[in-house]
């Protein structure tokens, strides 16, 4: 009875192990894909980010995906009216995104990320140091964040922001803004002070998917032999 029982647990423990080998390698196939959409990125944006800026009015129209982190570059005035502060964090800690609408002499205002400002800020005093004149922005084309951040959705009513969501920043605000982008700016010209700081862009993406693909497929492998190994004692 005892050997019978012992015979059916190593049975049980082999089709387990057997069971796990095709799921550890699907797992193993998806990081491989992710490992391919990674460097595309990667390659994506180091090229779009070091490539001549083009101007803003020069972007065609309807979706701009195949253009995230182009650099652009846009001449117009500020209008205060729109600042929002984006909760965000950066290199230089927890704080805010300070987005402003700049209106160009032709076509649809765009929603400036200015820079990032500390935790403490406050709108009315960031809205007043706005600059008033022309300015010249040079930056990075990036597309609006609807809804909100992980676990954490953007609360139009409360002026609580935790993404740039162009659309329900332009409605809180009652301004016209072009719903399918932004811009993370780099440069400013002229610069009025040296706050909200500029040029902090995350432009750096891990890549660990190699790893993690040869992890998911070594187990595999050991499942595999494992399940060999265990039916062979039990026969």
């Amino acid at each position: 009875m005892n050997t019978r029982a012992a015979r059916r647990g190593f049975n049980w423990l082999a089709l387990a192990l057997l069971l796990l080998v095709p799921a550890f390698i699907a797992l193993g196939v998806w990081q491989v894909h992710r490992l391919a959409w990674k460097e595309a990125l990667i390659a994506h944006v180091e090229q779009a980010t070091h490539a001549t800026p083009i101007p803003v009015a020069v972007l065609p129209q309807g979706p701009l995906k195949p253009l995230e982190y182009r650099r652009l570059t846009m001449s117009g005035t500020y209008n205060a009216r729109g600042v929002t502060l984006v909760t965000g964090t950066s290199i230089l800690g927890s704080g805010y995104w300070v987005l402003v609408p700049l209106q160009p002499d032709r076509g649809p205002p765009v929603l400036v990320n200015r820079g990032f400002v500390p935790s403490g800020s406050r709108v009315d005093p960031v809205r007043r140091a706005t600059p008033s004149g022309r300015v010249t922005v040079t930056g990075l084309l990036r597309l609006t964040e609807p809804g909100g951040a992980f676990l954490r959705a953007n609360r139009p009513g409360d002026d609580r922001w935790y993404s740039r969501d162009v659309v329900a920043i332009a409605a809180r605000r009652g301004v016209t803004i072009d719903p399918r982008l932004f811009i993370d700016a780099q440069s400013e010209s002229p610069r009025a002070s040296e706050t909200p700081v500029a040029g902090l862009t995350v432009l750096t993406f891990p890549n660990n998917h190699l790893a993690y693909a040869l992890t998911w497929f070594a187990l595999a492998a050991l499942c595999a032999v494992g399940a060999i190994v265990v039916w062979r004692r039990q026969s």
